[in-house]
């Protein structure tokens, strides 16, 4: 403690241990990026895995985040999430830009974690309070987006004869070239619900697609999905319509990793 009363709190024994395992996570100064600070290098060399930690350091720079905003993609598990519907050469590739995503998987996360929104998880509340809540909240929610995302519309107005209905919320992803469709739904979804989206999807490919761009994506975001009955509704090749579970909570690592687990086992299948 004599040096922390010579030098300052700067110098404190936790303070040098700090400097200790930065210098050893970056020893080579001119490999930093300038872009980042010192609250956000705090962070990743609390990172163990390698290509973990290269992630949140390229993402942290591509877009600019904020020290706040890279703690709470670490904390929601982003790279863990990603990993459920894809690989890690994909995940690393798009981060580093050598490539440009070509699915949607590899940009829409599931389950999509909402904890910003402040509802409790065992709340009774109806699909246009969770539509409201995160359009008071849309600048997190296109963080948990995730790359591209820009905001077009909310309940946008289909017309179909003397028929009239409503999308929940339309986006644009500037990566995939195509709009997003999300349906909102507080419930277990049903084979209803996914017909309804695509309904929504066609109409846009119809009607608002640029020839150039590539096909809509709808999502449907929910309280809980069965993958079985979501994979019989829609025709084999479907690329286009996504279920994802939202949850209002931030998932600890040890249910990350048991996901994670659950997944790779029925992809060996």
């Amino acid at each position: 403690m004599e040096i922390e009363k010579e030098f300052g709190s700067g110098f404190s024994v936790r303070q040098l241990e700090r400097a200790r395992q930065f210098y050893r996570t970056y020893p080579i100064a001119t490999a930093l990026r300038t872009q980042l600070n010192w609250y956000q290098y705090r962070l990743l060399i609390q990172i163990d895995d390698k290509d973990k930690r290269e992630y949140y350091e390229l993402e942290a720079t591509n877009n600019n985040w904020t020290g706040r905003e890279l703690e709470r993609q670490i904390n929601s598990g982003l790279y863990e999430r990603l990993l459920l519907s894809n690989d890690k050469k994909a995940v690393l590739e798009v981060a580093r830009k050598e490539r440009i995503p070509e699915s949607p998987t590899e940009i829409i996360k599931d389950p999509m974690v909402l904890e910003f929104l402040g509802l409790r998880p065992e709340a009774t509340y109806y699909e246009k309070d969770l539509e409201r809540a995160l359009i008071t909240n849309l600048q997190a929610f296109l963080l948990e987006l995730g790359n591209g995302f820009s905001f077009v519309a909310r309940q946008k107005r289909i017309l179909l004869e003397d028929d009239e209905f409503f999308a929940d919320l339309v986006f644009y992803n500037r990566l995939l070239r195509c709009f997003v469709v999300i349906e909102l739904k507080t419930h277990k979804i049903t084979h209803e619900d996914i017909g309804q989206l695509q309904m929504y999807v066609n109409y846009y490919d119809r009607n608002e697609k640029a020839p150039d761009e590539n096909p809509t994506i709808g999502i449907l975001l929910c309280a809980d999905k069965n993958d079985t009955l979501v994979k019989y509704t829609l025709p084999e090749n479907n690329n286009t319509i996504l279920a994802s579970k939202y949850q209002l909570y931030l998932p600890s690592e040890k249910q990350l990793a048991e996901q994670l687990k659950i997944e790779l086992q029925e992809l060996n299948q």
